[in-house]
């Protein structure tokens, strides 16, 4: 797993920021708006993180159009499916904290270091994914888009 560390406050407007001193980020109603790294997503770094059994692991949960990947999960939505349905800001915010919209989700929080529970000494203070890893992961997501 990669990562950096990210802050997570609570307040009225939902606040969200990470170690750069220039960037500051909110989420507006149920989106990301703006790139939490400050650049586009490459998409084909982010479909290899959501295939990666090591780094995104969305594959161990979710399907999709990877006909090359024998074993796709069944727990939640397929990955096309939800692309269709949600636009990239929305797509970042359930990435970054999916916990967020559904309390009870088993979806880890991949931009999210504080507030957490369960998490191996290790991997404590860090995210699972980088700034620009989920912006990598929703670019592969908005290229699923009918």
């Amino acid at each position: 797993m990669t990562g950096r560390g990210a802050g997570f406050l609570l307040a009225v407007g939902f606040w969200f920021a990470t170690p750069c001193p220039l960037f500051a980020q909110t989420f507006v109603a149920d989106q990301i708006v703006i790139s939490l790294s400050g650049h586009a997503g490459n998409l084909m770094r982010g479909r290899a993180i959501v295939v990666s059994r090591q780094d995104g692991l969305c594959l161990l949960c979710h399907s999709g159009p990877f006909p090359e990947e024998r074993f796709q999960g069944t727990l939640a939505p397929d990955l096309a499916a939800s692309a269709a349905q949600l636009s990239p800001a929305q797509l970042r915010a359930r990435i970054v904290d999916a916990s967020r919209f559904n309390p009870d989700t088993i979806m880890p929080s991949y931009f999210r270091s504080d507030g957490l529970t369960r998490v191996a000494p290790q991997f404590a203070g860090k995210t699972i994914l980088t700034a620009q890893e989920i912006e990598d992961v929703v670019a592969f997501l908005v290229s699923l888009k009918p």
